[in-house]
């Protein structure tokens, strides 16, 4: 093929596959035109220029969203506002219709938001006393544990805050030494008191310290009405407290007798802390201590006062009598590695002398016991 200029007058040449050529000469000059737009559509100032102008236009738009909620969008549909509960909880979630109709409130602290806390699933057992793991060793050494006060305190209230203790009342000694913080807490008229118990025993503590100024309060399955007021600041609820929640199914058979974990209750009742808890659970109390344990409920008490039973291992409290008291010894050492000293012991010798079902080592078979949180504030 060859090639020659062409002038102004002279003729084009003749393309010799003329089905071929008008279509290759398309697509050339669509090609260029595609080219062209590209290289100056997506350029990287023009790729810029073009995202802040959408950026602007949607700040705009959501202002306008914003300043007319209602309105409706060129489309024709509603815009979605999502609104953000606060964990704030100044109620409890059920009430007595009698403390409605007087129109009481038992719980209104504010639930703060909880710190995220790792569970466990079991609590680490003490090396055994010896290789052999006989009783009388491991018996010795919890006797003595529970026997031998861990830190001093010097104002300690036996007697309850008012009144005179009766030979026909246990003591449930609290401490009140400033470096404690209780005594402050009374003083400020801002302390709270947890109580629990399974039966009709004497209420002399729980009376001292709501005349003291504290918010007492007690809990009882065994009461008709789910919470009474029985003085300014002491409340009675109908409520248990248990080492599990119960099973949805027990829930939606609405029984009147309500048992649930502690945190539970703190929880729907908007309690962060508890300055005092005393405990007269019957046996219950080992499972009960392991769970505020395990979930790390035992951080926001300041006291705990405790009767302990071991007249028989407890409620789902496996093994052998070695195996049990090792699992006593070590609730209560996992106690101390959370900053619980015991400052009180009391050894009830008006309830039978019985250990594990056996009349053995000089033990009684219900002890009070007091700690103090020295980390609490």
């Amino acid at each position: 093929m060859s090639w020659r200029r062409l002038t102004p007058g002279s003729a084009a040449p003749r393309c010799r596959w003329t089905p071929f050529c008008l279509p290759s000469l398309a697509l050339f000059l669509l090609a260029g035109v595609v080219l062209v737009e590209f290289r100056g559509s997506w350029s990287p100032r023009s790729v810029l220029r073009r995202w802040e102008e959408a950026a602007g236009e949607q700040g705009a738009r959501g202002e306008e969203a914003s300043a007319q909620p209602g309105r409706r969008s060129e489309a024709g549909e509603r815009r979605q506002v999502t609104y953000v509960r606060s964990l704030k909880r100044d109620r409890p979630t059920a009430r007595s219709e009698s403390a409605e109709r007087r129109g009481l409130d038992c719980c209104h602290t504010p639930l703060l938001q909880a710190k995220p806390k790792s569970l466990r699933w079991h609590i680490k057992l003490q090396p055994w006393v010896s290789p052999r793991h006989s009783l009388e060793e491991e018996a010795a050494r919890f006797l003595a544990y529970i026997s031998s006060s861990q830190i001093s305190c010097a104002n300690v209230d036996e007697k309850s805050l008012i009144g005179n203790l009766e030979l026909t009342q246990d003591p449930w000694p609290v401490c009140l030494d400033n470096t404690f913080h209780l005594a402050q807490q009374i003083h400020r008229r801002q302390c709270r008191i947890y109580s629990v118990g399974l039966g009709n025993g004497d209420k002399h503590f729980e009376v001292d310290m709501a005349k003291a100024g504290c918010e007492v309060h007690y809990f009882d399955p065994s009461i008709k009405e789910a919470h009474i007021q029985e003085s300014e600041g002491y409340w009675h609820h109908r409520m248990s407290i248990d080492w599990r929640d119960p099973n949805p199914v027990i829930i939606a058979q609405k029984q009147r007798r309500t048992t649930k974990k502690l945190g539970t209750i703190m929880n729907e009742f908007g309690h962060r802390k508890i300055d005092v808890l005393k405990a007269d659970m019957e046996s219950a109390e080992w499972k009960i201590l392991e769970n505020l344990i395990l979930e790390n409920v035992i951080e926001e008490i300041g006291q705990l006062v405790f009767a302990i039973h071991l007249h028989w291992p407890g409620f789902e409290v496996s093994g052998d009598d070695s195996d049990v008291v090792r699992y006593w010894y070590s609730l209560l050492k996992e106690l101390e590695l959370r900053s619980f000293k015991l400052f009180r012991s009391y050894k009830n010798i008006n309830k039978p002398q019985i250990f594990l079902q056996k009349q053995a080592f000089n033990a009684s078979s219900s002890y009070i016991l007091s700690w103090v949180n020295t980390q609490w504030r």
